[in-house]
């Protein structure tokens, strides 16, 4: 009945071919229409995943609270931590001024808030020492802060060299600071950038890369009809950058989900039209090889157009729009489709040789393929199909779309395709198809099948301690490309443990329960610290705040501007720099040693600045002002802290970590390597186990792997149960079954055994080769299968495998393009793909008829 219904449909398209081609291409015309304006894609990675999951929804609260995914990262680097303090609070205010581009602009207020108070949380103990250090200091405070010029910076230095005299300073001490003095000094002689860190002198060592490093977080205005839609702010935002950076010899780069989601798509791009031109230009190659006929390619390729466009736009319509995983049913259903036309073509090809009526041929043809296709095609598409239920809906989503792509390819091969080859009417074929160059081949696996099974069963069995070794990587970081600047600069920022860019979070009910989550969780082996909103309030604060006021009277006139002097000519500068010159000269003398070594070649670089031109002056002037003025607005700042109670606390740092309604953040550091995925799940498992309410970070990729494994295990027995029972109906032979689904199954564990043998992880994008391996490894085992059943020997020879091999050719090279691109994640996809249709091919055509044997029908007279 199945074949008989497909004979009367094919029959149709034959009588109406003119009308069936038009309708198609109409329908096609307008489906292209519906999903150019209908067209969207999500590039959340959220978007792959269901949000009826426990651990999704907990994500959800706290991201709809916070709002984490919707921050641009400005990362400031400059050459010393005053000209990064300095380029931060400019750019911040700079990108505030634009409410067109920007919601809102701020710097990190944990940063502010530890500069402006940092001294009471020091212990009592070693802030009675920095605040000795700073009062011993008061002259040359009062030097520096009521002169800010050169000549201000000669009187503090003539204060030193008196310290020196009166023994209350050695050379060796002085060394450092006379030649940090010199280099910013030949620096700026020589035309170079040149800088200065007064941060750097008193802390004695150079500065930690974090102190060197600002961050904005900047709240876009997103625009989601585009396909990058922080692109327009990220771009106004390096504008900006552009004018206000290089005043502080300042770099700035852009990272956090909005710019490193935008790249992806712009990696993603890169290359792609390029790609696609060869990728189009091959497949033309590889179709004309198979079917040697310029009007059956074109026929082929029109009957492509025609499905590809319904299949979108019925995609859209049934998802709203596309995922990052889901946008990729359009290779699919080019790799697998065009499967059925390249059966149905080639057996046209076949009887069209013995045929010599062009429509008798195609009613032929129909005849043969009409049970294998559509078995194929509905095996296919339950493949896919049984992916819906799971709660990976990434790959849910494209097997639905490529579930009914199949559908939607098998019906046109039997409609449109028929049709086409009607009207273009290739000519006749000269000689039968096949390979009769591999009988040699075939009739060796025919006397040796029982070796050859035994043997390929013992290699496959024993590799499968190798799946113990088989690698999942489901960080999504990992398939952005690493040369991208965003994604470089989030690497750079997880590395550092200063900036908690691996910390997860709890939402606790209150402040009181955050504290004490906060300390549990601390306890842990595998946490670094915990951070809440009681952090931010130092203890013992009545001992320390008495000392910090009496250092600040101590030293408070040197910043009264009553007490500034008023600023020196230029004829001053240089009368200051050729004395400053003298001093240095006169106290080295001839000593020797590092320290007048120093004190000669600062004199020396005195001496060449006070030759040099006024402009030159400005710019040495400025490499040492600029960073004291930071430092000492920062010094003021932090001796008038006052005591922290939560209602001081700065109104933007409460809502950092409190919501309105009163619950309260949580965040918590992991401790170790955070580049080590297996580190990073013990941590999330550590703190899951005393808190089952964490997310974020690590616990939502631990998470999401466990989602993605469980839906694959899931999915997989659905698709093995469905297309048994799709086969169990059609073949009524349980050991047909198993002829059909033991190769699959064969083909999928070499396939993961590969996988573990050359070390390629599994992830979020690569996984999605498993269900092409169900839809192509069960599509070919049925011709096999079918073929088989109707009596056919020597399966290498037939026209059936030349249909197979040019159909893998042809998907292969759909999906190996994707080798070639330039997104981690999308090139991954590429290899695996390849690599599961090597397996399955190999399964189908070299290993299933060796596992068949013999027909149990008497073969046919020919082999075609």
């Amino acid at each position: 009945m199945l074949t008989s219904t497909v004979e009367k449909v094919i029959d149709f398209c034959l009588r109406h071919a003119r009308a069936v081609v038009a309708v198609g291409l109409l329908m096609a015309l307008a489906c292209a229409y519906y999903t150019a304006t209908h067209f969207a894609i999500n590039s959340s990675i959220n978007a792959l995943l269901s949000d009826k999951l426990e651990w999704m929804q907990r994500e959800v609260v706290f991201e709809s609270e916070f709002r984490r995914y919707e921050l641009i990262e400005v990362v400031v680097e400059a050459p010393t931590p005053e000209l990064t303090s300095a380029a931060t609070t400019a750019l911040t205010h700079a990108l505030a001024e634009d409410k067109a581009n920007f919601k809102a602009v701020s710097n990190p207020s944990l940063a502010q808030f530890f500069a402006q108070h940092g001294l009471l949380f020091q212990p009592k103990d070693a802030l009675e020492k920095s605040l000795a250090g700073m009062t011993q200091a008061e002259p040359l405070l009062q030097d520096l802060a009521t002169d800010e010029s050169l000549r201000g910076l000669i009187a503090m230095l003539e204060d030193v060299l008196i310290g020196l005299n009166q023994r209350k300073l050695t050379f060796d001490l002085l060394a450092r600071p006379l030649n940090m003095a010199a280099d910013t000094l030949e620096n700026a002689l020589a035309g170079r950038p040149a800088s200065f860190s007064w941060r750097v002198l008193e802390e004695g060592h150079p500065a930690a890369p974090n102190e060197l490093r600002g961050i904005i977080e900047v709240r876009p205005v997103l625009d989601y009809a585009d396909l990058q839609p922080g692109r327009a702010a990220s771009e106004r935002l390096r504008q900006i950058a552009a004018t206000v950076a290089p005043q502080y010899q300042a770099t700035v780069r852009l990272t956090g989900p909005v710019a490193m989601s935008d790249e992806e798509f712009g990696t993603i791009k890169e290359n792609a039209a390029r790609n696609g031109v060869i990728t189009f230009a091959i497949v033309l190659v590889i179709l004309w090889l198979a079917l040697r006929s310029a009007k059956l390619v074109v026929a082929l390729f029109v009957n492509l157009f025609v499905g590809l466009p319904v299949t979108a736009a019925l995609g859209l319509f049934m998802v709203g729009s596309f995922n990052l995983i889901s946008v990729y049913f359009a290779v699919l259903f080019v790799g697998i489709g065009v499967d059925f036309a390249i059966q149905y073509s080639v057996r046209y090809r076949s009887e069209r040789y013995g045929i010599p009526d062009l429509k008798q041929a195609i009613r032929h043809a129909g005849f043969h393929v009409a049970a294998p296709l559509t078995l194929a095609g509905c095996a296919t598409a339950a493949g896919f199909f049984s992916f819906l239920p799971t709660n990976y809906k990434g790959v849910s989503e494209l097997g639905q779309i490529a579930g009914f792509g199949m559908l939607i390819a098998f019906a046109t091969s039997v409609t449109v395709l028929p049709a086409l080859i009607s009207l273009l009417n290739p000519p006749g074929e000269p000689e039968p198809l096949g390979y009769t160059s591999l009988a040699p081949f075939d009739n060796f696996l025919a006397r040796h099948r029982v070796p050859v099974i035994i043997g390929v069963a013992v290699v496959v069995i024993g590799a499968l301690p190798l799946l113990f070794w088989l690698r999942f990587d489901f960080n999504p970081i990992n398939l952005n490309s690493p040369k991208t600047e965003a994604v470089a600069a989030y690497k750079e920022l997880a590395s550092d443990p200063s900036t908690d860019a691996n910390a997860v979070a709890v939402l606790a009910p209150n402040l009181d329960q955050a504290k004490a989550i906060a300390e549990r969780v601390s306890k842990l082996p595998e946490v670094s610290h915990a951070v809440a909103l009681a952090s931010f309030i130092p203890d013992d604060q009545a001992e320390k705040a008495p000392l910090i006021e009496n250092a600040w009277n101590k030293i408070k006139d040197a910043f009264d501007p009553k007490n500034a002097q008023a600023p020196p000519t230029d004829a001053e500068n240089v009368d200051a720099l050729n004395e400053g010159a003298g001093r240095l000269t006169e106290v080295a003398g001839d000593q020797t040693g590092a320290g007048p070594d120093a004190a000669r070649r600062l004199a020396a670089a005195l001496s060449a600045l006070a030759k040099a031109s006024p402009a030159e002056r400005a710019k040495a002037e400025q490499a040492f002002i600029l960073p004291l003025r930071e430092d000492l607005a920062a010094l003021r700042d932090s001796l008038q802290a006052r005591p922290i109670t939560l209602e001081t606390l700065p109104p933007e740092l409460i809502r950092d970590w409190m919501t309105p309604d009163g619950r309260a953040r949580v965040s918590i550091a992991p401790k170790g390597n955070p580049s080590d995925n297996a580190a990073m799940r013990r941590f999330a498992s550590a703190v899951l186990a005393v808190e089952p309410g964490a997310t974020e970070g690590p616990i939502a990729i631990l998470e999401a792997g466990r989602t993605v494994i469980g839906a694959f295990v899931e999915a997989a027995i659905l698709a093995l149960l469905s297309i048994a029972v799709l086969l169990w109906v059609v073949l009524r032979r349980f050991s047909d079954v198993l002829l059909t689904l033991v190769p699959l199954l064969m083909a999928a564990v070499v396939t993961l055994e590969i996988c573990s043998l050359i070390g390629m992880p599994l992830n979020f994008a690569n996984i999605i080769a498993f269900p092409l391996l169900l839809g192509v490894g069960v599509a070919f085992k049925i011709y096999y299968i079918m073929a088989w059943r109707e009596g056919t020997t020597h399966l290498l020879q037939t026209p059936l495998t030349r249909a197979v091999i040019f159909s893998a050719l042809t998907t292969a090279t759909a999906f190996g393009s994707l080798v070639f691109s330039s997104h981690p994640g999308t090139s991954s996809m590429g290899k695996l793909l390849a690599l599961s249709l090597l397996t399955t091919l190999a399964a189908a055509a070299l290993f299933q008829p060796i596992l068949m044997g013999k027909p149990r029908t008497p073969p046919p007279d020919s082999t075609a």
